[in-house]
């Protein structure tokens, strides 16, 4: 903050979080500046007498605030003159804050609107709103106020206790105004560059796509595949359902033991090793998993992993994929993982990683074949009969090669336009907490535009 001037003389606030505030700022607990109060919900909330999407005042709920910054300026649903009557209503351009669900989070309304009792509100608050907005945008008033390890804890009586710093009222509307203009110009900055890691996402996918169903030789002569979403495919790959490219063996396909055969009451503490999704969607099979006993596993032996089996999660959040190297540490399946084994000769386990999780073709393959817009379950029939382009292995090989250089290009830039991003949101809360604290003094200060 060096390009700022600190005040001229500072006091002890007494406070920590506060620490030195300017010498003629007052140091007040919120309850001194207005009475806190809980809003209100109309009971049962269920009620479809209590809406009407006509009705004068909107109907605030969490949903409604984590979808908004500093301003609520619009919610799903309004109240009818029934539900208003059971709730709190306010006029606009009042400030309040979330105790349940975004715990901490205040917004100023732009609209009639009423709260339910997951919010406080300050009936009699004479002072900027503006100025308060950003004072509990910082966090730091909440400071000390949640056990280690809990989530924060709110209430009006502990909202009530907190002190700030307090200015007389025209400098709390110069300090908002100043971290109004400020603050506009860094989220412009982050957003462009939140954009920039957009397109280098969908740059990345576009790269990925064409070289997994194209190849990386454009002017060979091409086929057309005879799947709609594919297209035309080089003329020398094979197109077959996936079945085609499995070993011989059986369980090549294998999904983790039904509900019957694994139970809760199987896992424990220690023993063989019970991999599951946080294992494949993380990459991490050190940690996250639960146990069996070695008599368990005896029961459960065909649901082994050995090394180089590919694994996919196949339900919740499906179709992310891993590869079981050598040198972890031996296990067994969770009911919501699958394990497929390639023909090496076929199938390249990093090239259909690319194909199921890079590209999500084959995903929505499967929802074609599902009819349905979203699948929440892959089985293992339907797997099996997904078509597969596929080159030769020694082509899959080259393919895998190039989009590895390549994309870790894509993602080194990634990399570091998200710690620009990061370095801007901290210089963003440094600002304001030293606004709102009085560090610097923004007195005077030359607001711009563009």
């Amino acid at each position: 903050m060096g390009k700022y001037a600190a005040y001229p003389a500072y006091k002890d606030s007494g406070i920590e979080w506060l620490g030195d505030v300017p010498e003629h700022w007052q140091v007040l607990s919120i309850k001194r500046l207005s009475i806190v109060k809980r809003g209100a919900s109309p009971r049962p909330i269920q009620d479809q007498k209590y809406f009407d999407q006509e009705g004068e005042y909107a109907w605030v709920r969490i949903s409604d605030v984590t979808a908004s910054e500093h301003y609520l300026e619009n919610t799903t649903q309004r109240l009818s003159e029934l539900g208003a009557s059971f709730s709190v209503c306010l006029q606009p351009n009042q400030l309040f804050l979330s105790i349940a669900g975004s715990v901490g989070k205040p917004l100023i309304n732009k609209i009639k609107c009423c709260i339910h009792d997951g919010f406080v509100y300050f009936p009699n608050l004479e002072q900027s709103p503006e100025f308060l907005y950003y004072i509990f945008g910082t966090g730091q008033p909440f400071s000390g106020l949640g056990k280690m390890g809990t989530q924060l804890n709110l209430n009006t009586d502990t909202v009530g206790a907190i002190k700030i710093g307090l200015p007389a009222i025209n400098e709390q509307q110069q300090i908002a105004d100043f971290l109004d203009n400020k603050t506009v110009h860094l989220d412009r900055l982050i957003g462009q560059k939140q954009q920039m890691i957009g397109l280098l996402n969908e740059k990345r996918m576009a790269l990925i796509t064409q070289s997994v169903t194209k190849g990386l030789d454009l002017s060979v002569p091409m086929k057309d595949s005879g799947v709609e979403w594919l297209g035309n495919v080089p003329e020398h790959w094979d197109i077959l359902p996936l079945k085609a490219f499995l070993n011989d063996m059986a369980g090549s396909i294998k999904t983790g033991p039904f509900g019957s055969q694994l139970k809760s009451a199987d896992m424990s503490k220690e023993g063989i090793k019970v991999y599951n999704q946080k294992n494949i969607i993380t990459g991490d099979f050190n940690s996250g998993f639960d146990f069996i006993s070695e008599e368990k596993y005896g029961e459960l032996s065909s649901f082994e992993i050995f090394p180089d089996d590919l694994l996919i999660t196949t339900r919740g959040t499906i179709g992310r994929c891993a590869i079981f190297l050598q040198g972890i540490e031996k296990g067994v399946l969770h009911p919501c993982l699958m394990r497929l084994q390639f023909k090496k000769n076929k199938l390249l386990n990093h090239f259909f990683v690319k194909l199921m999780q890079e590209t999500k073709i084959l995903l929505e393959q499967l929802t074609l074949k599902s009819n349905a817009t979203t699948i929440e379950v892959i089985y293992t029939d339907t797997l099996k009969n997904l078509i597969i382009a596929a080159p030769p292995v020694s082509e899959q090989q080259q393919i895998t090669n190039y989009l590895d250089t390549e994309t870790k290009k894509i993602d080194d830039m990634i990399k570091t336009v998200k710690q620009a991003i990061a370095t801007l949101q901290e210089y963003r809360t440094a600002l304001i907490t030293a606004a709102v604290t009085g560090k610097i003094d923004v007195r005077g200060f030359k607001l711009y535009d563009g």
